[in-house]
């Protein structure tokens, strides 16, 4: 494993570092609430149907509070008053409040005010205490069915049909794999709302809807009662409804989310402010449900050069770290996202790639780490794409990765096949079982090209975080620090749905997330 070639105090001055860079943007965190993390809301209340030509009902409401200029005071006073009307169940609290001017909601006195949120934090507590129930049943499995030893071996499906997924998660299970990734149908992330109900048609993947979350779970929960280990499912937690979607994930007891602080600002052009309110939120729900959440730093080195732009990696890594813990989520849930993606035509790749893991590992002891495996440089010559997989996998157990996506040979030919992915897990499969031990045996010379490529890598990765902490974060992703994508504070999708929070503003779920309201 890695020798100290990075000291401690030079890890902690860059943990200082974020933790001052991020700071102007809880600023605007604090400020500030969006209309997903207010649609969220009234999920977590039980507004979770659709209407007509499959609206969801959350999105009426919200959208027709904002029309009406009142979303500032949040969603939960809202449904407050329509339960103050007479409103018996969540579907009658929409129902009132959509059909009714909220301009002749007048305001009421202090005392039934009072009362008012008395009772919605009441229903907030409960709606947690459900959630956490049901996280209980998840972890009550896990128990009783213990995971395979790390690196867990990360699979995709994407068919996009969930019942052809459930299929073929169920054969991936069966041929060892210990986490299932439901890819995303292409562009959901540009969605600024959560499909409804399960689905059969989708682009590049399947959507993410709750209904497919719950298929998925059951499917694999069944899977895990027959080989008598847990499989753990993952999806996507990013783009215009991430915090949806946390909820949704939370709901239906999923193990991880890909989700990161930047990912949407950089590659799909969502509005900075946006992004990192929704973050904030989204992660609260994460910490609170006992998910791992994966981070996209890997993203960074498929648009830029994986040997120039390794610093970027692990400056961002800090920041995005510095951001989980700032939302409740522990070392354990933060699978820090980095890759294997350098130019196998290079010169010392295998060193190079083992000294970016281990300088990861060397700065993340305690975090599982999720390592992607090469992509960018695949070739249409299965063999040779099978040999580079292989050289990630052993980097893998060299380092101590927690979580490891699996490459698929023919990944620059077609979507996997799934003998494609079988062979991918038996490969994996061996060289775990190999190398199992192997960063016990060998030290990393001081004076050699693993610790001097580390030291270099570090050293830029501090200069990256002085700049952001002189010019601000806002001013390093404007000039393409990151990924060598170029993003505006006001430009990208989404920043119609920020809206400045009033004085009175009511949010009984951050409330208790944030242990400032018991």
């Amino acid at each position: 494993m890695p020798g100290p070639f990075i000291q401690d105090e030079q890890i902690a001055h860059a943990r200082q570092l974020a933790e001052e860079i991020v700071n102007p943007i809880f600023d605007l965190i604090r400020r500030n609430t969006t209309v997903s993390i207010e649609r969220t809301v009234l999920r977590f209340f039980g507004i979770s149907g659709a209407g007509a030509r499959g609206v969801p009902l959350a999105n009426l409401m919200v959208d027709k509070l904002k029309a009406a200029g009142v979303l500032n005071r949040g969603a939960a006073y809202w449904y407050g008053r329509a339960l103050h009307l007479g409103a018996k169940s969540p579907l009658e609290a929409v129902e009132r409040l959509t059909a009714l001017p909220t301009e002749k909601l007048g305001p009421l006195s202090p005392e039934v005010e009072q009362n008012l949120r008395a009772e919605v934090r009441s229903e907030a507590r409960a709606a947690l205490e459900d959630i956490q129930g049901r996280i209980a049943q998840r972890n009550e499995l896990r128990k009783q069915f213990p995971m395979s030893p790390p690196p867990h071996k990360y699979v995709i499906v994407a068919t996009g049909n969930i019942y052809d997924d459930v299929d073929q998660a169920r054969a991936a299970a069966q041929a060892g794999a210990d986490v299932i990734a439901v890819i995303r149908s292409t562009a959901q992330s540009l969605l600024d709302y959560v499909p409804h109900g399960a689905t059969t048609e989708g682009y590049g993947g399947t959507y993410a809807t709750q209904e497919n979350f719950r298929i998925m779970r059951e499917a694999l929960d069944e899977e895990s009662r027959k080989l008598k280990r847990y499989i753990q499912l993952t999806n996507y937690s990013s783009g215009l409804a991430m915090s949806e979607i946390a909820f949704c994930a939370a709901y239906e007891k999923l193990d991880m989310l890909l989700n990161d602080a930047m990912y949407g600002i950089l590659f799909r052009d969502i509005n900075m402010r946006r992004t990192f309110i929704d973050q904030y939120f989204s992660r609260r729900i994460c910490a609170l449900a006992g998910i791992i959440i994966n981070t996209g730093e890997d993203n960074y080195i498929t648009t830029a050069d994986a040997y120039d732009a390794a610093h970027t990696v692990i400056a961002s890594q800090f920041i995005n770290e510095c951001f989980a813990k700032r939302a409740g989520l522990k070392d354990w849930q933060l699978g820090i996202g980095h890759s294997y993606e350098i130019d196998p035509y290079r010169q010392d790749t295998l060193l190079l790639e083992l000294s970016q893991a281990m300088l990861v590992r060397r700065c993340f002891p305690d975090a599982p780490l999720k390592y992607m495996p090469p992509t960018k440089h695949k070739e249409t010559d299965i063999f040779f794409s099978h040999a580079y997989d292989v050289m990630a996998n052993l980097v893998a157990m060299w380092t101590r990765q927690g979580i490891q996506l699996l490459g698929m040979m023919t990944e620059a030919m077609h979507t996997p096949l799934l003998a494609d992915r079988y062979v991918a897990l038996k490969s994996a499969a061996y060289i775990h079982r190999a190398a199992r031990g192997i960063d016990e045996e060998f030290t990393v010379r001081e004076d050699g090209k693993i610790a001097e490529r580390a030291r270099e890598v570090f050293g830029k990765a501090m200069e990256l975080l002085e700049e952001c902490h002189k010019e601000g974060m806002v001013a390093a992703i404007g000039k393409g620090r990151f990924g060598d994508v170029k993003r505006t504070e006001t430009g990208g999708k989404g920043l119609d749905g920020v809206l400045e929070k009033g004085p009175d503003y009511f949010n009984p779920f951050l409330e208790i997330l944030e242990g400032t309201h018991s």
